[in-house]
């Protein structure tokens, strides 16, 4: 009995792999790593020639296990050079064209295509599936293939990409071998009687949606892609179009790895035609990652129907106990800046106590900034947001009373970033918490700009209260960091303020 167990479970392994016509897993692993191009095997677009050929590649859509065109397509601009020609084009797919999307989720039941009683031999697929994928993202060639192809559709510093690639290859290995069955976990509860238990499942919804961001163009869609996946979910994945050559190239990992294509689909297109899409499929519940506006309209057209990851304005408060103002400094820096300032927990605004007047970490953090560069993509474009709506904000914070920009402020020098992104120097504005808190200036210094740009401003003992205040105020809690060793402090702080999540201690930090 137990050779005849071992033979089944190695037939369901090997079924997964033999998909795609790959002889067995161990072909699978070395494939990986098999090319000296910087072009792995299943990729099917190369880095190094984006942006160089005027007729760039050609992003597909995904439905029923078929990799097609639309009819038209939007070409994606270089986000670097507008001299350069377009590093992708999409399909923009139109609604008389969704005929399809809408077929392959009503193929799918809500009782989702597994469950803990319908088809468990999935869990353990995509258990491999996973324990494949990770290893792929964990290989040295294939995490500088995915670094270096998310650099070119949202410029970001080598660091921040390849940390972009790691933690989603840590992901999939959390996930390899029995974790997916694992995850599907479920509970008993003795009942009030003889013979009387309750039972609970983890079930599926079924056929889903999930609309992803542009600023992590593999770990944000990755996670809530597999998540889906591993429960026994069908999704339709709609990624940002800026960047949604990644999904796309990671969808073809996926599918090398032994995934089915039938088990997803893939969608270029236009707000209103996904909109469309999620408004009249049988979508049981859509992901939605991304502005709180859309995040808004979303809820309403569907009733409901949405989970929402949408804006943050971060704050950090650095505490009155002073030490280690370097680290300090670079942590504000990083949070502030970092993937130039487009992370929803990035640090939109620093309060600062006076007792830090004394040191020279305004100076420390001014010379980080100025030290970021468009060489290194430390600063870069900003894909949300122009030029000039950026330096009008600006220039409008710092047109309060005793307000002045501290450093930035300007547009990056001997650029050749198009017109519609951003091009700014990182940016902070010095506001006094009194002209801050007034009336009509608030809603203006806690606006969240999705650029490199921070408020900064000094409080003492007696406006914590003022401080609080402000943190009160402020919409949307995302993240926040509290700087600070002191407990007292901490406690006053943390006791009075909500927040997704809070980093506290002398470490603390807004994002990664």
């Amino acid at each position: 009995k137990n050779t005849e167990s071992k033979d089944l479970l190695n037939t369901m392994l090997q079924s997964a792999a033999l998909r795609r016509g790959v002889k067995s897993l161990d072909a699978i692993s070395r494939s990986f790593t098999r090319s000296l191009s910087s072009k792995p095997v299943w990729a099917t677009i190369d880095v190094d020639e984006m942006g160089k050929s005027p007729t760039p590649y050609a992003v597909s859509n995904l439905v029923g296990g078929e990799w097609k065109k639309a009819k038209s397509e939007i070409l994606i601009p270089h986000p670097l050079d507008k001299t350069q020609h377009s590093i992708f084009s999409v399909p923009d797919t139109d609604i008389s064209e969704l005929e399809p999307y809408f077929k392959s989720m009503r193929k799918v039941p809500k009782s989702g295509v597994h469950n803990p009683l319908k088809n468990p031999h999935r869990y353990v697929d995509y258990g491999e599936i996973s324990r494949l994928a990770g290893a792929a993202l964990s290989d040295e060639k294939v995490a500088e293939y995915f670094a270096n192809l998310i650099m070119n559709c949202v410029p970001k510093s080598k660091w921040q990409a390849l940390g972009e690639v790691k933690v989603t290859a840590d992901f999939l290995n959390n996930f390899a071998g029995d974790n997916v069955r694992r995850l599907a976990k479920s509970f008993g509860v003795p009942g009030d009687h003889y013979g009387q238990f309750s039972q609970g499942y983890r079930w599926p919804y079924g056929p889903v949606g999930l609309v992803t961001p542009f600023n992590f163009p593999l770990e944000i869609p990755v996670l809530q892609l597999m998540g889906a996946l591993y429960m026994g979910n069908k999704p339709v994945l709609k990624p940002s179009e800026q960047v949604s050559v990644v999904m796309e190239q990671f969808v073809r990992l996926l599918i090398h790895c032994g995934m089915d294509p039938n088990d997803l689909d893939l969608l270029n297109c236009r707000g209103p035609v996904v909109e469309e899409l999620i408004v009249k499929s049988p979508l049981r519940v859509t992901q939605f990652t991304g502005s709180s506006k859309v995040a808004e309209h979303l809820s309403r057209a569907t009733n409901g129907k949405v989970k929402i990851e949408d804006a943050g304005f971060d704050w950090k408060v650095i505490g009155p106990d002073v030490a280690h103002v370097d680290y300090v400094a670079w942590q504000c820096d990083q949070d502030a800046y970092a993937t130039i300032g487009q992370k929803c927990s990035a640090q939109s605004i620093c309060f600062i106590h006076e007792n830090w007047k004394s040191t020279n970490l305004l100076a420390k953090m001014k010379e980080n900034a100025e030290a970021r560069s468009l060489s290194d993509l430390t600063a870069g474009p900003t894909l949300t947001h122009t030029t000039k709506q950026i330096l009008d904000h600006t220039n409008s914070v710092a047109a309060i009373e005793g307000a002045e920009i501290l450093w930035g402020g300007k547009e990056l020098e001997n650029h050749s970033i198009p017109e519609i992104y951003g091009a700014v120097e990182p940016t902070a504005v010095f506001v006094p918490l009194e002209e801050m808190m007034k009336e009509d200036n608030f809603p203006l210094c806690s606006k969240e700009l999705f650029a490199p740009f921070q408020v900064v401003t000094i409080y003492d003992d007696d406006s914590i209260d003022l401080v609080l205040d402000a943190l009160e105020k402020i919409s949307h809690h995302l993240t926040a960091a509290l700087v600070s060793n002191d407990l007292e402090f901490q406690s006053r702080i943390l006791s009075s303020t909500v927040n997704g999540t809070t980093y506290v201690g002398r470490r603390a930090r807004t994002t990664g």
